[in-house]
């Protein structure tokens, strides 16, 4: 157990133990430690067990934020903690759900959009501290908004776009919503300049699937893909599974290449989840994508393109 685990269990224990509403200095300490944690989660080879404890740890954060709504922190944390509880354990359920029950597949994916959003606001209200009238100079000016970011603000910059773009694309009914992708495209261009190799190549990995769908881009968004992908790999040592998943997912799918959508989740469900133990609940929700995207190769390529 990391001392910052430790730290959160103390205080957790000691708010328990009094028994009175969370003060601002507790809160402060419990929240900076709970911003710093997260390897017992990321390190754990159960994701079933994960499931039901990471909302514990959500509704946490948000009642420290009630606290002190200014912790930049525990604001990227939450940012973080909402946008992939909703992607592994709520997205990924409505879409392994939607062959045999399209309805509650539907109620899903807008659970996971409302966390995805309640994840972006997050990030944005931590721009907001350092740079305030951001989230309204971001929609009326999106590439403005973008250039006052700097290198501290690139893990808010990253979430408020993953988690924004996701909103997007679980459910694209939403007309007003959909308008707001060149804010999501000003935050994640704005992140990859200013540190491209951020959190292993979390940028890079989101740009492949990105790529495919951004509007006016310069050459092909397949090439542009590709060269994500490959960025993506290096600087994870081809360690991570979810850069094979994105490429199959996105391009391979696209260009109805069959032999690379296999060879690609192939290898991702080749790569040893607990190589690195910080990676291994990442790389199991992944694998788990992986063999339900094999599953479904019939479905989702024609045969004649094996």
């Amino acid at each position: 157990m990391s001392s910052s685990e430790k730290t959160i269990l103390g205080l957790l224990a000691l708010l328990l133990a009094s028994g009175c509403s969370v003060n601002q200095l507790v809160a402060k300490k419990l929240g900076n430690a709970l911003a710093q944690g997260g390897g017992v989660y990321a390190s754990d080879d159960d994701p079933e067990l994960i499931r039901p404890a990471a909302p514990f740890s959500l509704k946490l954060m948000e009642s420290l934020l009630a606290e002190d709504p200014h912790q930049r922190g525990l604001l990227s944390a939450a940012a973080s903690g909402f946008t992939q509880y909703a992607y592994a354990f709520v997205q990924q359920d409505a879409d392994e759900m939607e062959s045999h029950d399209v309805q509650a597949a539907l109620a899903l994916r807008h659970r996971a959009r409302r966390l995805y959003l309640r994840a972006r606001d997050y990030a944005l209200r931590g721009l907001e501290e350092t740079h305030p009238g951001f989230a309204a100079l971001l929609r009326a000016d999106p590439g403005a908004a973008a250039r006052v970011l700097r290198k501290s603000d690139v893990a808010l910059a990253y979430w408020a776009a993953a988690s924004w773009g996701a909103a997007i694309g679980i459910l694209k009914d939403d007309t007003d919503l959909i308008a707001e992708l060149p804010q999501v495209e000003a935050l994640i261009d704005r992140a990859l300049v200013l540190d491209e190799a951020y959190d292993d190549g979390a940028i890079h990995s989101f740009l492949v699937n990105y790529e495919m769908s951004r509007p006016n881009g310069a050459g092909s968004p397949a090439a542009r893909a590709r060269a994500h992908f490959a960025r993506a790999v290096e600087l994870t040592g081809g360690l991570q599974a979810g850069p094979y998943v994105s490429l199959a997912e996105s391009v391979s799918i696209a260009e109805q290449n069959r032999k690379e959508f296999e060879a690609l989740l192939r290898q991702a469900l080749a790569i040893d989840a607990g190589a690195k133990p910080e990676w291994r609940l990442v790389n199991l929700v992944m694998q788990r994508r992986a063999r339900w995207l094999l599953g479904r190769a019939d479905d989702l390529i024609e045969n004649e393109k094996k």
